[in-house]
């Protein structure tokens, strides 16, 4: 019988960061901590620096990073010796950390199979990033594991694997106390609260230090569309952990021998019929789903876009011409960007034409690159997007779009990278290109393409849609091919993850001319 593994695995990862197109992670620093799931204490830790194969990709960026010099490693072992080690501590266990399922466990399988190993599976994956941006909102600033400790007071991120685990544990802790507490009294404190839920911090230089006077709150929000009830944070963290237990005992009598938390989940919140479980497996799909822009065909650098962004708003079955229009009806000066409530507390920009929400039909585009299939989601599925010649007009309209943006976001606070919607490289090609995404909707384990693909007769000029039985990228693939014409209807959604920001096109419905 199979040794049961209960214990959660806490693991972070240091890496060199690529400097070249093409170039890969590599593994500098590995560091993890096993810990009791009942009472969140530690049980074990290993920590180990990594020798790569070429010493020399140890950048100075990468130094400068994470404080890891060619020195420090020059006598550390090669992956391949620690090995096992780290396969005992991850197979069959539950990952934990931030970020992970985005950076840390593709860095591990990538290491695996380069030593020509399967790598260790999880029983379940709990990324801090994609639940505390579920459940804590972000009244903290970004969800930056930097940012969520300075506003706790913990110290600043080292960025060594062993502190970043152990810092982790420790905002999940102070997360997690502070939506009890909201929990039991919820009318109290989150109305009198500095930081309430429906607030959001605006991050200073000084290292997201935030002061009652820089607490910008969002006039007249809607309540978070998940939340009929208008239940507090801490109620709906409550619904998740104890989803149903009906008729609970008091406290003092405990016959089901449960553990002090558990009573505790049953006194402060009874039972609620109408709760669904917390599935995190979902959410973290959806942050996969919005993660990564690729650059261009030469240089697929991703690009991730901050976690519940689009919320698949845009994805939806036939759309409207009329919401949309066209470059040429657009006025420049009427183009503007606003600061809008959107997600537990969070807020985004959204670009407007007037009063109107922009939306962008652009036709006759010529595609550049087609689809492209580099990257995929946890489930294994690719995430789509291609890559067209933007004429003149778009050009324009787009880059005033993205100045506006831009400027708004620079006055955020956030100190994410802003990358431009429209590229302009010059080599081969000297020619401005943006790049469409085509989402990918699953429902209960059924993916589709969540864009409206037609195709349009070249004689007659009548518009056909295309259905599609199953989830088949090639077939898109053979439709979406280097001098194909497309029109375009566009939505214009930003993001701010991982240091980088942007605005995003993700094509809501395209339409293939036919040669």
């Amino acid at each position: 019988m199979a040794e049961e593994r209960s214990e959660i695995a806490f693991f972070d990862v240091e890496t060199t960061i690529p400097l070249k197109p093409g170039e890969s992670f590599i593994i500098l620093e590995f560091g993890a901590i096993l810990v009791c799931p009942k009472k969140l204490v530690e049980l074990e830790s290993y920590s180990t620096l990594i020798c790569p194969n070429d010493i020399s990709r140890i950048s100075s960026k990468s130094e400068r990073c994470n404080g890891i010099s060619r020195a420090a490693v020059s006598s550390a072992p090669p992956f391949s010796a620690i090995a096992d080690k780290i396969f005992d501590i991850l197979n069959g266990r539950i990952w934990a950390g931030h970020n992970i399922l985005r950076f840390d466990c593709p860095r591990i399988r990538e290491a695996f199979a380069e030593i020509g190993r399967s790598p260790p599976e999880p029983k379940g994956v709990i990324d801090s990033l994609a639940l505390l941006t579920e459940r804590f909102g972000r009244r903290a600033g970004n969800m930056k594991m930097a940012t969520l400790a300075t506003y706790f007071g913990l110290g600043h991120q080292t960025h060594r694997s062993l502190d970043d685990v152990r810092m982790n544990l420790e905002v999940l802790k102070y997360c997690a106390t502070v939506l009890f507490l909201e929990s039991s009294l919820p009318d109290i404190l989150t109305r009198d609260s500095w930081v309430s839920p429906t607030s959001t911090t605006r991050r200073t230089r000084s290292g997201g230090r935030t002061s009652p006077m820089e607490i910008s709150y969002a006039p007249n929000s809607d309540p978070v569309p998940e939340n009929p009830s208008n239940q507090t944070m801490g109620e709906q963290l409550l619904n998740v952990v104890e989803p149903s237990r009906p008729n609970p005992d008091p406290m003092p009598e405990n016959p089901s021998n449960q553990t002090m938390g558990e009573q505790l989940l049953n006194v402060v919140e009874p039972i609620r019929h109408e709760a669904e479980p917390f599935d995190m497996r979902r959410l973290s799909e959806e942050i996969m789903d919005d993660a990564i822009q690729e650059d261009d065909a030469e240089e697929k650098r991703p690009i991730t876009e901050s976690p519940g962004m689009s919320r698949l708003s845009t994805i939806f079955e036939g759309c409207s011409d009329s919401a949309y229009l066209t470059p040429e009806d657009v006025s420049i000066p009427l183009i503007s960007a606003s600061l809008v409530p959107f997600y537990r507390g969070s807020r985004r920009i959204q670009i407007l034409h007037d009063t109107v929400l922009l939306k962008l039909h652009c036709t006759h585009l010529k595609v550049r690159f087609g689809i492209s299939t580099r990257f995929v989601d946890q489930a294994g599925r690719p995430r789509l997007s291609f890559v067209v010649d933007a004429p003149p007009s778009v050009c324009q309209v787009l880059e005033a779009c993205d100045n506006h943006a831009q400027s708004l976001f620079a006055e955020s606070g956030s100190t994410s990278d802003w990358r431009p919607v429209v590229v302009r490289k010059n080599g081969y090609w000297n020619f401005p290109t943006i790049r469409l995404h085509i989402p990918t909707v699953v429902t209960e384990d059924i993916a589709k393409y969540g864009t409206e693909i037609c195709q349009r007769e070249a004689a007659s000029g009548a518009e056909q849609k295309l259905l599609f039985s199953t989830f088949d990228p090639p077939e898109l693939d053979c439709l979406f091919t280097a001098g194909t014409f497309v029109d375009a209807f566009i939505s214009l959604n930003q993001y701010d993850f991982q240091q980088t920001a942007g605005i995003r096109l993700v094509a809501e419905k395209l339409v293939i001319h036919s040669s």
